[in-house]
């Protein structure tokens, strides 16, 4: 919600703030402004979760989302629209690390993965039709996008009635008459160093689109965010297959579903890049989507296998810290390939670049045997 509902919207809020010279990048940075309050919370956001539990924390931090995201529709000011969406994050903070913890805590392995692939099948059609309904409220008004955060309350009501607290790993062992005493491990750190590089990476190149789309469509020739939506909707869907494509890539070791990740997003950017017109554009989209509804999934099933319960809410703080790290920095860092390499396509064909070269890294750790590194073990 806090970025693909905006997608559609970029240009127009450009456009609406045309006096401030600031805008041109300031408005693609608000977008994503939630990452920077995400990724200096989560860590903390993640102590909590282990010392305090879970389900009040993300209940009342869903609450206060709904509140804080469609403030912006009441102001007029760039500065207060960006001080909001920095007070969001910390929200989202709170809500993305408490629920990627209890992924891990209500499900074994099994099924996290079954539910991350359900959840990657449904979310998809959502982030579609706000995707869809995005346009139009755009052109309606400027600011009526924010609207549809006033579906967070909607979330929080099915949150009062529906979530619980877990039980933690030991107390499940003695449930299932399981007599084998838990191991004591201390807290992961290689292993989460690790995660958090990996996923660092991908995530600055899983918002190159999301951010800047509706710039690059624009400098192919589209200019109406209505007509923006339409044509991406159906290719949006995509991240669908996406989804089924980590399901059906489940038994391969993650390092695997990694390259596939990066294959697919770099394909499609470069095709993005060098495609010379819109419909050109389409198929390029359709495998960077794909690659962004296995993205998530793959990126969080592989984390929780190397967290324990007592540090599952710590280590998926970390994790947070670290994709919305890259959700804040992937704005300025295509600014600035945009200011050396003198357009947005341009910018989209040297991310997919990136997006190969990690791509050929993850491939030598399959090529190595499974015992070589942290990455091949989970």
């Amino acid at each position: 919600m806090a970025i693909v509902s905006l997608f559609p919207a970029v240009p127009s809020i450009i456009d609406h703030f045309k006096a401030d010279p600031t805008a041109s990048w300031k408005v693609p940075w608000m977008v994503t402004a939630p990452g920077l309050a995400i990724a200096l919370i989560a860590p903390f956001a993640g102590v909590l979760v282990d010392r305090f539990g879970r389900r009040r924390l993300v209940v009342w931090s869903t609450f206060f989302y709904g509140a804080l995201g469609s403030a912006p529709f009441f102001l007029t000011s760039l500065d207060a629209l960006f001080a909001s969406r920095i007070l969001l994050g910390v929200s989202e903070a709170a809500i993305l690390t408490t629920l990627n913890t209890l992924i891990g805590d209500y499900w074994d392995d099994a099924g996290r993965r079954r539910w991350l692939a359900i959840q990657g099948a449904v979310g998809p059609f959502l982030a579609s039709g706000l995707i869809l309904g995005s346009g139009y409220l755009t052109g309606i008004r400027w600011n009526a996008v924010f609207l549809v955060y006033l579906l967070a309350f909607l979330i929080f009501a099915a949150m009062l009635a529906f979530l619980f607290e877990p039980d933690s790993d030991d107390t499940a062992r003695r449930m299932l008459g399981i007599d084998e005493e838990p191991v004591d491990t201390g807290f992961p750190a290689r292993a989460v160093a690790l995660i958090g590089g990996v996923t660092l990476l991908c995530s600055l190149l899983y918002y190159v689109f999301i951010v800047n789309g509706g710039l690059v469509f624009r400098e192919a020739g589209i200019q109406s965010s209505e007509e923006l939506g339409r044509i991406t909707f159906i290719p949006s869907l995509f991240v669908i297959a996406g989804s089924g494509l980590f399901w059906l890539t489940g038994r391969l070791r993650s390092v695997t579903q990694i390259a596939i990740v990066l294959a697919l997003t770099g394909a499609g950017l470069l095709i993005m890049g060098l495609a010379p017109d819109w419909k050109s554009m389409i198929p390029g989209l359709c495998l960077q989507q794909a690659g962004s509804g296995m993205t998530i999934p793959t990126l969080i099933a592989w984390a929780q296998t190397k967290l324990p319960f007592e540090h599952r809410g710590r280590g998926m703080g970390i994790w947070a810290a670290c994709f919305f790290a890259g959700q804040f920095l992937s704005p300025p860092i295509v600014a600035l390939l945009v200011s050396g390499v003198g357009t947005m396509k341009s910018a989209f064909a040297w991310s997919g670049v990136a997006a190969v070269i990690g791509m050929l890294v993850a491939l030598l750790f399959v090529l190595r045997r499974p015992a070589a590194s942290p990455l091949a073990h989970a």
